[in-house]
């Protein structure tokens, strides 16, 4: 029997409440504990924009799924749950782009959606809670990777 667990993916809890914590530090500096006016604007504007990762983190939980019986994935978006069935994945893979000196995998679904368009999504650490990698060997054993070729 498969955990369910296992099967969604999106930004740990602990890091959600870390974002909380420090926004609302800095809310209170800027309010409280800063005394020039551009300082207190600058510190303000930091605390609205954790705040504003904290309500994008928790708006698109879980980020990725595995739907029911391994039928597609589900993809969480700001605009809505998205679904794609097997037969709309053209292509699952894991990418490393660059990132302050080093290499750093990322998950890419290439998908068409329901009404033809092509989507593009690309999952990374912060998106999925746990290294892009094992959610790509989650989905190949499922058979949700076509271009995947086991070693």
């Amino acid at each position: 029997m498969t955990d369910e667990a296992t099967l969604r993916w999106s930004t740990p809890p602990a890091a959600i409440a870390a974002l909380v914590v420090a926004g609302a530090v800095l809310g209170g500096t800027a309010v409280f504990g800063v005394h020039d006016p551009a300082g207190r604007v600058l510190v303000g504007f930091a605390a609205v924009l954790v705040l504003a990762t904290v309500a994008l983190a928790l708006r698109q939980r879980p980020r990725l799924e595995i739907l029911p019986d391994d039928t597609g994935v589900a993809a969480m978006r700001l605009t809505g749950r998205r679904e794609f069935p097997r037969a709309a994945l053209k292509r699952v893979r894991i990418v490393e782009y660059p990132r302050f000196g080093r290499r750093v995998p990322m998950l890419e679904i290439d998908a068409i959606g329901p009404d033809g368009t092509e989507s593009l999504l690309i999952f990374g650490r912060w998106d999925l809670g746990t290294d892009p990698r094992t959610v790509h060997e989650a989905l190949a054993v499922r058979g949700l990777a076509p271009d995947h070729t086991p070693s």
